[in-house]
């Protein structure tokens, strides 16, 4: 039976404007150096560090009842996956994000909505999730959308991702440092803005990763990483997540 992590959540700094549900998750983590990532960081922000590293993850999970609040939840979406290679970055207040180098979407309407709204990297792309007992495996390859050029490294980069989820709860130092993020940084029109979210606690547990043939995490800008095994797999149990809010962005 998983345990919740420890770590409870700031409260939101205005009302909720943007209410998810996410679900599935499986955290995957590398140590790199923190030269490697700071020039990709929004203005204002600087690598978030654990025991002197800075941290990449690629993390696949089920988005779903996505709504604008008060509305009820956007119609024709219902639920999709996304993939996101992400960092993790502190500003000069102490708040704590997550940067995105990029996001995966199966559906095309939350890709321009989320470009358009916070100015984040969403890509179109062709996902699916797979669930067999304790196994689970994410797909993807990025769509191009009309006008798109193809990437330097890779031409529509693709993921496979398949790992055991075990029932062994998990709560320590870094996976609340890697998991407990409460809000994104982003350069967005020209200013680096701080959206802050709030969830009950993770439900964390171990996993085993069983197969990975990634090029998303090199069409970030991270070349060679996937190729190594990562520092941290995580989970949440098969069919457990948490519901999401989110707070306007402020500039920072």
């Amino acid at each position: 039976m998983a345990s919740a992590s420890s770590t409870a959540p700031p409260p939101l700094p205005g009302r909720a404007i943007i209410r998810q549900r996410w679900s599935d998750f499986l955290f995957l983590h590398w140590r790199v150096d923190p030269a490697v990532v700071a020039p990709m960081l929004p203005p204002g922000t600087r690598p978030d560090l654990f025991d002197g590293s800075a941290w990449v993850g690629l993390i696949p999970f089920v988005l779903s009842q996505h709504r604008f609040l008060p509305l009820p939840p956007v119609p024709f979406v219902c639920s999709f996956v996304e993939i996101n290679v992400r960092t993790y970055s502190i500003d000069e207040a102490c708040d704590r994000g997550v940067v995105f180098r990029s996001l995966e979407a199966q559906h095309l309407a939350p890709v321009l909505a989320a470009r358009a709204l916070f100015g984040l990297p969403y890509q179109w792309a062709d996902a699916a999730l797979e669930v067999s007992g304790d196994e689970i495996e994410y797909r993807s390859r990025r769509h191009r959308l009309a006008g798109g050029a193809a990437h330097p490294l890779v031409d529509r980069p693709a993921t496979r991702i398949r790992a055991r989820v075990s029932g062994e709860p998990v709560d320590t130092p870094l996976s609340r440092f890697l998991t407990d993020r409460w809000g994104f940084h982003e350069r967005h029109l020209g200013r680096t803005i701080h959206a802050r979210n709030t969830h009950e606690p993770w439900p964390l547990v171990s996993a085993t990763l069983l197969s990975l043939e990634d090029e998303l995490v090199a069409a970030a800008g991270f070349p060679g990483l996937a190729g190594r095994a990562p520092d941290s797999v995580l989970a949440t149990p098969i069919g457990r997540g948490v519901s999401t809010e989110f707070a306007a962005t402020r500039r920072i």
